[in-house]
């Protein structure tokens, strides 16, 4: 037998968030000054009280593996968040604690994906769900939505995706890229459909308490005995606690399938991360100020970034809801020319932007929507204004 790779790995494309990122950073290392709306990360740092519980754990010793689904502290932490905020009810043998969320999102996968099976998922969407979903050995499905539905799937378009084959719906609220939120009749609606067509939700809410303005987070799961049982609701510390490199998430689901995944997690990483779990468990029950703080300043960050975007020639904006994302329209600029060349497209916007304006944007055709670019405003009001400053100077460039 010759020597060969995975066909299944061989298909799943690098993530370009990252990729971006890591080309920003490198300018930077060069000396240049590069406004980064790329990163999907806070650019606060991790409150110290989390910070000095994970000190305390390494010097007590709490450095050894630990159950494979999480510690039962951290477990009833989450429960009891669950309970309060979310109002649904998980108990402990219905919990999982993982490496983060795309770990939690691979466990749900690995559980309840056939091969062939089918996950709908609304476009826009982040780019990994469909590279998580193929690994499991699951099809993506991708239901476009428009700027007039606010990016969000409808139930009519929701049913007509649904087939035998269809095993889950993925469901972000509040959303990246584009920082909707379903309301709560948006989601009555969605679980009317869910329930009679008898799938899984896989409710992936990371970013539910990053909502700004009056708008309130409501977990589907909580609608209902019936979709209750059919949800996997999935959260977790890396965005309203600035601990992405922490990598603690979490789900609640059902007891067979939550079995199911701590088998899994046993088999691929043990456990999560000892120390971080002892961070976690201070951040969900230690004081809760910072959290506000951090809020607070992203609403003023959305209220700004907005208020630029949406005067600016030759693209088109909705505002965010939720989350620290922008999703901009910049179809208009592709047949624009640029120092006596038209642009095209998306990718080479996006790099006249990095290499000559030294801003780095995510261009969105990874997301599914190829005249879209994504805004990140989880950076300083000053670096907001800055890289605003620097696309509005290349758009009056073109011509």
């Amino acid at each position: 037998m010759s020597l060969s790779l995975s066909k299944k790995a061989s298909q799943v494309k690098p993530s370009s968030t990252l990729a971006i990122t890591a080309k920003a950073k490198a300018l930077r290392a060069q000396g240049v000054d590069v406004v980064g709306f790329g990163a999907g990360e806070p650019d606060f740092n991790t409150p110290d009280n989390i910070n000095q519980v994970a000190v305390e754990a390494i010097h007590s010793g709490f450095t050894k593996y630990t159950p494979a689904s999480g510690i039962d502290e951290l477990k009833q932490a989450v429960s009891d968040k669950f309970r309060t905020f979310n109002h649904l009810e998980y108990g402990l043998d219905q919990i999982v604690i993982s490496n983060g969320g795309k770990h939690s999102l691979t466990n749900i996968f690995t559980a309840i994906i056939n091969d062939g099976d089918e996950v709908i998922i609304p476009a826009p969407f982040w780019l990994s769900y469909p590279e998580i979903v193929k690994l499991a050995g699951g099809i993506p499905v991708i239901v476009e939505t428009t700027m007039e539905e606010n990016f969000k799937i409808t139930p009519e378009k929701l049913a007509a995706a649904c087939n035998e084959k269809t095993k889950a719906f993925i469901l972000n609220t509040p959303n990246n890229p584009t920082g909707m939120i379903y309301s709560r009749q948006e989601l009555e609606e969605l679980a009317k459909v869910i329930v009679e067509k008898d799938i899984y939700v896989v409710a992936d809410e990371m970013y539910e308490y990053l909502i700004y303005g009056n708008d309130e987070h409501v977990s589907i799961g909580s609608l209902g005995q019936d979709i209750y049982e059919r949800t996997i609701t999935c959260s977790g510390l890396s965005k309203s606690y600035a601990m992405t490199g922490w990598r603690i998430g979490y789900t609640g689901a059902s007891k067979e399938i939550t079995k199911l995944m701590s088998s899994v997690q046993s088999h691929e990483t043990s456990n999560p991360n000892s120390i971080a779990q002892k961070a976690a468990l201070e951040a969900l029950t230690g004081p809760q100020d910072k959290v506000e703080e951090m809020i607070a300043e992203f609403g003023k960050r959305k209220n700004y970034i907005y208020d630029r975007l949406k005067v600016l020639p030759y693209v088109n904006v909705i505002e965010p809801k939720g989350a620290f994302y922008a999703f901009v329209d910049v179809s208009a600029i592709f047949d624009k020319e640029y120092q006596g060349k038209k642009i095209g497209d998306v990718n080479a916007l996006a790099t006249i932007l990095l290499e000559d304006y030294s801003v780095a944007v995510v261009p969105c055709t990874d997301f599914g929507f190829s005249g879209y670019i994504r805004l990140s405003y989880a950076i300083s009001m000053k670096q907001i204004g800055k890289g605003i400053d620097q696309i509005e100077t290349f758009l009056k460039e073109l011509n």
